[in-house]
């Protein structure tokens, strides 16, 4: 998430000291073979998403569609106990919503999801640690989702900060895992363990923390010996059946823009920060906890 604008982030960037150059990598690419790749987010202390790692993960993304032999795609995490978190707080909204659209139409947030849903690669989300607002958004949008057993959590924990969420969860949770889990998630905004995410449907499968790594790199490994046009063709037929519209990912992203600019959200935003948001490992592990202590307006 953002700050509502320039006037109001500086009440977020008080509490905050954060600096990051912007030519730092966040997002590292390793090619085990011409076939099956490893997407690694690597923004400690939190992985943090921000305006600044939008197009670090778009040449990813780029990259995915355009590449003639990748095949499948592993996404996961370099920082410990955190896969990916929420959005950045304290750039202005301006450079979030100043940034062109993507090829889809949409704000590049929202689009990069889509395509990574609808390329001819499949993704896969190794989650250990937090996947939490985009880091959940991610897993949502990848084709498949494996989670540590002790070390992985869930949320979309935007509705307890006066926020919706904007990279499209309400469009992808319900096909996922029906109306009333999708609304417990969304409304609900707690923290969901690996074991639940897997009775609901939220993720595949969980995992022994140890036997996780080596589950999904056989799995990966497997799928990019076949073949690329059946895998394509595949996925393509399973996406006709089972994708949301753009239609209805922008109007989520629309959603979270209005929401976050709200004085309620800026509040809730306010009382985060001062609590410790993006500074403290305490209040980023145990977002939920927190974001449901906050006092009411």
């Amino acid at each position: 998430m953002v700050s509502a604008a320039d006037q109001s982030a500086k009440t977020v960037e008080a509490g905050v000291k954060q600096e990051m150059p912007s030519a730092r990598r966040q997002v590292r690419v390793d090619r085990r073979t011409p076939e099956y790749w490893r997407v690694t987010f690597d923004n400690p202390p939190f992985n943090i998403f921000g305006p600044d790692t939008i197009p670090q993960l778009n040449e990813v993304i780029t990259a995915i569609e355009t590449d003639p032999h990748v095949r499948v795609v592993v996404f996961d995490s370099a920082v410990p106990g955190f896969f990916i978190t929420h959005y950045d707080f304290v750039p202005p909204l301006s450079e979030s919503t100043g940034l062109p659209s993507g090829p889809t139409g949409l704000h590049p947030l929202p689009d990069m999801l889509v395509r990574l849903s609808r390329s001819p690669v499949v993704s896969i989300s190794l989650i250990r640690g937090r996947a939490t607002g985009v880091g959940s958004e991610l897993a949502l949008a990848s084709d498949m989702r494996f989670a540590s057993r002790e070390n992985a959590v869930l949320s979309q924990w935007e509705v307890g900060a006066a926020l919706v969420p904007g990279g499209g969860p309400m469009a992808r949770l319900p096909r996922l895992i029906g109306r009333g889990r999708a609304l417990e998630v969304l409304l609900g905004a707690e923290d969901i363990g690996g074991d639940l995410a897997e009775k609901y449907g939220y993720v595949n499968r969980s995992l022994a923390d140890a036997e996780l790594d080596g589950f999904v790199d056989a799995l990966a490994t497997r799928i990019s010996r076949f073949d690329r046009h059946a895998i394509a063709e595949t996925k393509r037929l399973v996406d006709v059946a089972s994708l949301p519209s753009d239609m209805e990912i922008g109007a989520g992203w629309d959603a979270f823009i209005t929401s976050v600019q709200r004085p309620e959200a800026q509040e809730k935003i306010s009382q985060l920060m001062q609590l410790g948001l993006q500074t403290n490992r305490e209040i980023e592990a145990k977002l939920g906890y927190y974001t449901g202590t906050l006092a009411p307006r």
